[in-house]
C-alpha cells in the first residue's frame, strides 16, 4: 500500500529566496494586527471587564432592542447586549451587584429570566458568570504576565541553547503570532475571555515546537555542512523537515474543524483561535524566523564558536565520527 505524502520525496523549495516577501508581509499584518487592535479593542469577557454575563436562547432570533428594553426596565443597571454563537443567542452583560455575595447575583438572574420568559415565550436561560472588578483586575494581569513571561523565557532559552540569533528569531515570531491572534478576535468582536489566553499559550507552545524542530536541524546541518553558504543550508533543513511540519499541522487542524464544528459556541472562540494559530505559527516558521537568521548575521562557523554542553544526540555522535 502506498503511503500518503503531502510533501513529495526530495523536495527543494526555496524559501530563503522569498525572504524579503514574507518579511514585508509579516510586517503588513503585524502593524495591521496592532492597529486594528488599539482601535477597535477586544471584545472582554466577564473574566477581564467584571460584572454579570447572562446568556439566553430563543426560539427565533429576538429583535435586540426589544431584549434591551425589556432589560433596562428592571433597574439592574445598563445592559450590554451581543449574539452569541448563533442569532437564537443573545449574551447580556449587565454591572456586578452591589452585594457580592451568590444570593444577591442570583437574584437579578432569576429576574432577568423571568422578564424574558413574559416578553418572550419559550426563552430559555442557559447560564450566566459573575466576576468583581478586583477579581477581573487580578485576572488581566496574571494573564498577560503568563504570555509575556512565556515568551520571554522561551526566547532565552533559545538563546543559550543555539545562538543569541535563535532567541531573538524565536522571540520575532512567537510575537508576531501572539500580535495577530489579538488582530483576529479585534476584528471578528469573538469574546476574548480566559479560555482565549489558554488558546494563545497553547499557540505559543506548539509555535516554539515546530520552531524547534528547524532549529535543530539548522544546528545539526551547521556542523556537517560548515562551507556550504548559509542561505542553502537553511533552505535545505527546512525542507528536511517539511513533510513533518506540514503532517503535524494538517492532523492538528483536522482535529480543531471538527472541535469546531461539533463543539458547540462555548468553544468556537477557543478553536478558532488555535486554528488561525496553527496555520500563522507554521508560516512563521518557515518563512519569517529560520530566514532572519540569515538576516542577524548567523554563519555555519558559529557553531564552532560555542562550547559544547550537555550529551550529543545521536545524529551529532555520527556526525562527529564521520569528521
Amino acid at each position: 500500500m502506498k503511503l500518503l505524502k503531502f510533501v513529495p520525496d526530495n523536495t527543494n523549495i526555496k524559501f530563503v529566496a522569498l525572504r524579503h516577501w514574507a518579511f514585508a508581509l509579516t510586517a503588513i499584518l503585524t502593524i495591521l494586527a496592532v492597529g486594528v487592535t488599539v482601535h477597535r479593542g477586544l471584545n472582554l469577557g466577564v473574566d477581564f471587564v467584571g460584572g454579570l454575563m447572562i446568556e439566553e436562547s430563543f426560539q427565533s432570533p429576538p429583535d435586540l432592542e426589544k431584549v434591551r428594553s425589556t432589560v433596562d426596565r428592571l433597574g439592574v443597571g445598563e445592559s450590554s447586549l451581543q449574539q452569541f454563537g448563533d442569532p437564537k443567542t443573545v449574551s447580556i452583560r449587565l454591572p456586578a451587584p452591589e452585594s457580592s455575595n451568590e444570593g444577591a447575583t442570583n437574584a437579578i438572574v432569576t429576574k432577568v429570566q423571568s422578564a424574558l420568559r413574559a416578553e418572550f415565550p419559550g426563552a430559555k436561560f442557559s447560564r450566566y458568570d459573575a466576576v468583581s472588578g478586583k477579581v477581573s483586575g487580578e485576572l488581566i494581569q496574571n494573564g498577560v504576565l503568563a504570555v509575556v513571561l512565556a515568551i520571554v523565557g522561551i526566547a532565552i532559552f533559545s538563546w543559550f541553547r543555539y545562538e543569541w540569533q535563535f532567541g531573538v528569531s524565536t522571540f520575532v515570531a512567537i510575537v508576531h503570532d501572539v500580535l495577530i491572534t489579538l488582530g483576529f478576535f479585534a476584528i471578528t468582536r469573538l469574546e476574548f475571555d480566559l479560555n482565549i489566553v489558554a488558546a494563545v499559550l497553547t499557540i505559543v507552545g506548539y509555535s516554539i515546537n515546530d520552531k524547534m524542530v528547524i532549529d535543530d536541524r539548522i544546528r545539526e546541518n551547521m556542523r556537517k555542512y560548515r562551507k556550504m553558504e548559509m542561505k542553502d543550508l537553511i533552505d535545505l533543513s527546512v525542507n528536511e523537515t517539511l513533510p513533518r511540519t506540514v503532517m503535524t499541522s494538517v492532523t492538528v487542524l483536522l482535529a480543531l474543524a471538527s472541535l469546531l464544528l461539533f463543539g458547540g459556541h462555548v468553544l468556537r472562540g477557543f478553536t478558532a483561535a488555535m486554528m488561525l494559530g496553527i496555520i500563522v505559527g507554521t508560516y512563521s516558521s518557515v518563512y519569517v524566523s529560520s530566514s532572519l537568521l540569515i538576516t542577524l548575521g548567523l554563519t555555519p562557523q558559529a557553531i564552532d564558536r560555542k562550547p559544547k554542553a550537555g550529551p550529543q544526540s545521536d545524529a551529532e555522535r555520527v556526525t562527529e565520527r564521520k569528521r
